[in-house]
């Protein structure tokens, strides 16, 4: 499928920044110059439910991940596989089938791909692990009863050997990748657990970058930062305790999803009625210093966002859940020079 460019620079910017960047009237090769930037995001295609099957479905975009060229979305009861470059669907895989069982997936909150496995959260109380390249199950940790291993999952990562898997409350409950093997027991016991410190039965996004674990806590109106390392020593007592997090709240902003790449973190942020995309420098968001560089609402005036529940990156291209308008918008993040003379 051939992407569909959704939009260009407006005139209005482009004469703008034309008077920043114009040439003085002393155009003396010897002039030094002060070069600046301005980043902003361009809308350059969606995915709708109109690209699925027969287009007479639905798209309900909850948590996103991207591995291998690959996009995994969950849409409700189905996990939608698109080609990540091309937008073109793949595929619809729509249960757990593991020999003669066969779970139908129902409420389906989040996803991750770590060492060739799938792992996908299930608001009804289920973590499915399944093999990246067959689709068929690995193993189920859970059972879908709420009072048995998980109150529901509303989150979910993986890395480094390590599973994090939010659930209902204040709670996020670890475990080791090595738990989960073919012939695993659904009922797991977490190594460890963390404390949210605020929370219900909300979706959560989850990353795993510079040694800690970083959750858009939205009811704590913070993100939460839990260092890996301390998780590790301190495992056994979180069991009893969980451990809490590091947090430098904000007034007034609920962050819903984070994604970090080796230069941004890039959010979504609820505040009011307005949704915000926000780019903030990666060492600045690591170190609790939010000074964002970008804090759009739309793409310039258009095509305001709504709740974005997933955030995914390929390349230049920024993949993100925006659940009200029912659709998986792509963008990428222009950068215009500035010149000024000195």
């Amino acid at each position: 499928m051939e992407l569909k460019r959704l939009y260009t620079l407006p005139k209005v910017l482009l004469v703008l920044l034309l008077i920043l960047t114009g040439c003085n009237d002393n155009d003396d090769a010897n002039n030094a110059t002060d070069d600046k930037y301005y980043y902003y995001p361009t809308d350059e295609a969606s995915i709708t439910a109109a690209q699925i099957g027969d287009g007479k479905g639905t798209l309900d975009p909850r948590g996103i991940t991207i591995a291998n060229d690959k996009l995994y979305v969950c849409s409700g009861n189905v996990l939608e596989i698109f080609d990540a470059k091309t937008l073109k669907h793949l595929k619809s895989v729509t249960a757990f089938s593991k020999g003669a069982t066969n779970i139908d997936f129902t409420n389906l909150s989040s996803v991750c791909v770590d060492n060739k496995r799938i792992y996908l959260g299930s608001v009804d109380s289920r973590l499915f692990v399944l093999d990246e390249t067959t689709n068929l199950g690995i193993s189920t940790v859970g059972n879908g009863q709420w009072w048995n291993t998980f109150v529901h999952v509303f989150g979910v990562a993986v890395k480094d050997g390590l599973v994090f898997v939010k659930e209902k409350n204040t709670t996020i409950k670890v475990f080791e990748t090595s738990q989960i093997t073919e012939t695993s027991k659904w009922d797991l016991a977490p190594i460890a657990k963390l404390n949210t410190l605020n929370g219900y039965d909300e979706f959560y996004s989850l990353q795993v970058d510079g040694g800690n674990l970083v959750v858009a806590g939205r009811n704590a109106k913070a993100y939460l930062y839990y260092d890996i390392a301390s998780i590790r020593a301190n495992a056994a007592a979180s069991l009893t305790t969980p451990i809490d997090p590091v947090t430098k709240p904000f007034p007034d902003a609920k962050p819903l999803a984070v994604s970090i790449n080796s230069d941004w973190a890039i959010t979504s942020e609820n505040v009011g009625a307005v949704n915000f995309l926000r780019f903030y420098p990666k060492e600045e968001f690591l170190n609790k210093t939010y000074a964002a560089r970008i804090n759009a609402n739309d793409i310039m005036g258009e095509n305001p966002f709504g709740t974005i529940l997933g955030i995914a990156q390929l390349e230049d291209r920024i993949f993100v859940a925006d659940n009200t308008n029912k659709k998986i918008r792509l963008l990428r993040l222009k950068k215009a020079a500035i010149s000024e003379q000195k």
